[in-house]
């Protein structure tokens, strides 16, 4: 049977990614299959977690990266009427309907508001609740109360229709999120789209005992002011804590065999 150069080299890369995970003290954690689902941040999609979903697999877990309602693959739905209850379900659904437990729940920045929601409504199938330089809410706040930026309505309403906070260099770049890599840059701007501003002004609702009961995690990766202070909340309660600030914002396209060894080490 002919095999290809590509079909080697891809084989090859593969190998060498399980070997280079493998050769941390991390490599325990592969007798231990592992549930994780990595939910994508404000104007991304579950595309954006494609590296380390691969190296989380290449070590035998299982691994889920959702595209919320409106946004990646299901940009086409995209609606006025998606709210952070509408994302919080989304999550919900996907655990129901997999039938997961034991999930370690990742939320990349704005997610940290949306897992924070899931984990109040099913609480017993999670086992972890991590935040990935995430927003870390408070019980009845929105994440505009974190992020007060005025800037943010104006675009909303010049070039939102009112509805959408638009992807624009007026608000971020890529680069802003530690995106510099040629090859990176030419597969994430055609992806990244605008997204729901209810899910930034609606606030969620949840008790203490649904997020105090789980383990819970903060990875800090930039030095955004509104994210350095949820890290510093999060390390006052008691939250497990790292930093790859060398990574910054976008640490899962950035670095991800660094903070796929992070993730592992949670197990």
């Amino acid at each position: 049977m002919f095999i290809s150069r590509r079909q080697i080299l891809a084989a090859i890369a593969a190998i060498s990614s399980a070997m280079v995970l493998g050769k941390t003290k991390l490599a325990a954690s592969q007798n231990k299959r592992a549930t994780f689902v990595l939910v994508h941040g404000a104007w991304h999609g579950g595309w954006c977690w494609k590296k380390v979903k691969h190296l989380l697999q290449a070590v035998g877990h299982n691994v889920y990266t959702p595209s919320l309602m409106g946004m990646g693959e299901h940009v086409n739905m995209l609606s006025p009427q998606i709210d952070l209850n509408t994302h919080i379900q989304n999550i919900v659904a996907l655990l129901e309907y997999e039938d997961l437990r034991d999930v370690i729940l990742i939320g990349h920045s704005y997610a940290g508001m949306l897992i924070t929601g899931v984990a109040e409504k099913v609480r017993p199938r999670l086992a972890q609740l991590v935040y990935l330089d995430a927003f870390l809410p408070e019980n009845g706040k929105s994440l505009m109360e974190y992020w007060n930026n005025p800037n943010v309505d104006v675009l909303v309403q010049t070039q939102g229709d009112g509805w959408r906070v638009p992807w624009t260099d007026e608000l971020f770049t890529l680069e802003d999120f530690g995106v510099v890599d040629p090859v990176d840059l030419a597969w994430m701007t055609p992806r990244m789209g605008d997204h729901p501003y209810k899910t930034f002004t609606q606030a969620v609702q949840f008790s203490q005992k649904s997020v105090t009961s789980l383990q819970r995690t903060y990875i800090q990766t930039s030095e955004i002011p509104f994210l350095i202070e949820a890290g510093q909340r999060a390390k006052k309660q008691g939250f497990r804590y790292y930093e790859l600030l060398s990574a910054q914002h976008n640490a899962m396209v950035t670095q991800p065999q660094e903070l796929t060894e992070i993730l592992l080490n949670l197990i």
